[in-house]
């Protein structure tokens, strides 16, 4: 009987576990693929910063570790291959640097497949009136930030990561790619699947949309994380995939977090909007009649997603500078702690205020008395310490500036029972905001290239 077609990810965003990817194989070393997501809605900004200061940055560089922490399992024969959006802002540089390592190691016959083309900032630029290209939040038209425009970048779908790997392509490195394709492309590549197969590749989707968190689906923040088993590091997700499109989630064996119905009916309705089109480049997916079979011991199996054609158009993650903002936290200790802390705050607007610098935007939070989601929880009585968290936005760095320089002098004119200055002053830095758009994908001219050991 032929062996499903075994799918895992190895890290939900960038800063996940470095050593997952290696940990995963050799727990369970008949994995096919591995997916590795690193891009959120604003972590392109961030490597774009990089790529100003240096040509050859702007990618995740974690990636390249992994890839050097695989090298003894290719080395012992391993075959698995990878799909991974590492490469932000500058996939080839990504590729680039992951050759030489392969290359170093004396690693033979690894391809490299290189994806760009997401990347649509001089598409946006050329036509801010363009009525796609509105803020899907807020309506507003792309002529008033413009200017400001630092990111645009489509999210691109599985076909051209298809071709890749019809290619060759042991490892492909992508820009930003809908997190999901990650997991639909390598079952497309398996299983040959027609571009049309609206239901096969629904349930691709809805299994990539399970596993791009990584250990989410595994347990990480469900409601039942106190009851989990925490003695050992959560397993990451594995798909076993079968042709009908059908697959079960596990993880593997003798790791700790749970598997299940309630931790999969979690991650499923993480994120969504509308279960009854959930909109990919590769397909419009219903969540509707899908249906969960615990099998228990860490296995779930998945049926009933239906398709539909995708649309003509993509989603657009944008970010622009949007001034800048600066926070500080001050513990505060003794009687009333609460009180003190909400007039300690208060008392350092005023200060600024005074001064001329006053803010666009501020705000006070007593973190430990309800601060963080507020009116949720009643506020606890005889409250003795909590945390002063400030945070003050506006388009005039100088203003944050000042605003920097008045947290220290609370420690010594602040109420008794002021601590935890021990960072110095906070710093002021660049707000990038959020704009999410569509972009008709016709537009778009995908680029693809493969290199080799």
């Amino acid at each position: 009987m032929k062996l499903p077609f075994r799918i895992a990810n190895a890290q939900g965003f960038w800063g996940d576990r470095p050593n997952a990817a290696s940990t995963l194989l050799k727990l369970e070393p008949k994995i096919d693929f591995l997916t590795l997501d690193y891009l959120a809605e604003v972590s392109l900004s961030i490597m774009a910063i990089q790529k100003e200061k240096d040509k050859s940055a702007g990618y995740a560089r974690d990636f390249v570790s992994v890839v050097r922490s695989l090298i003894p399992f290719w080395k012992k024969g391993s075959k698995v291959k990878i799909v991974t959006n590492s490469g932000g802002m500058n996939p080839q540089a990504c590729a680039n640097e992951c050759l030489q390592v392969l290359q170093k190691e004396g690693i033979k016959n690894i391809k490299i497949g290189i994806l760009g083309g997401d990347d649509v900032t001089q598409i946006l630029k050329k036509s801010p009136k363009n009525k796609l290209y509105k803020n899907l939040e807020t309506g507003k038209s792309l002529k008033t930030v413009v200017e400001k425009l630092v990111t645009a970048n489509a999210y691109l779908g599985a076909e051209k990561i298809v071709d890749l790997l019809n290619t060759g392509a042991d490892i492909v490195i992508t820009g930003r790619i809908a997190d999901p394709s990650l997991t639909v492309a390598p079952a497309v590549y398996n299983f040959n699947w027609d571009w049309k197969d609206y239901d096969k590749l629904a349930q691709a989707t809805v299994a990539g949309h399970l596993i791009e968190c990584g250990t989410q689906v595994t347990g990480g923040i469900s409601t039942h994380w106190l009851s989990l088993d925490r003695k050992k590091d959560f397993g990451f997700p594995i798909i076993e995939m079968n042709e009908d499109g059908s697959f079960i989630i596990t993880k593997p064996k003798k790791t700790s977090g749970e598997v299940s119905e309630r931790t999969v009916k979690e991650q499923l309705v993480y994120e969504i909007g509308d279960p009854q089109k959930y909109i990919s480049p590769d397909v419009n997916v219903s969540f509707l009649n899908l249906k969960l079979n615990d099998e228990k011991n860490n296995r779930v199996n998945i049926s009933g997603a239906s398709g539909a054609p995708p649309p003509e158009t993509l989603k657009v993650s944008a970010t622009y500078k949007d001034g800048w903002k600066c926070e500080a936290t001050l513990a505060i200790f003794g009687d009333r702690a609460e009180e003190k802390a909400k007039l300690t705050g208060e008392l350092i607007l005023k200060r600024i205020e005074n001064a001329g610098f006053k803010p666009e935007r501020s705000i006070i939070e007593c973190i430990g008395s309800g601060g963080v989601v507020p009116h949720l929880f009643e506020t606890p009585k005889n409250l003795r310490e909590c945390m002063l968290r400030i945070a003050v936005a506006d388009q005039n760095k100088e203003k944050l500036e000042y605003f920097s320089k008045e947290i220290a002098p609370l420690v010594t004119s602040g109420p008794q029972g002021v601590t935890g200055y021990i960072s110095g002053r906070p710093k002021v830095r660049p707000i990038y905001s959020y704009w999410p758009c569509l972009i008709d994908k016709s537009l778009l001219s995908n680029e693809i290239s493969l290199i080799s050991t």
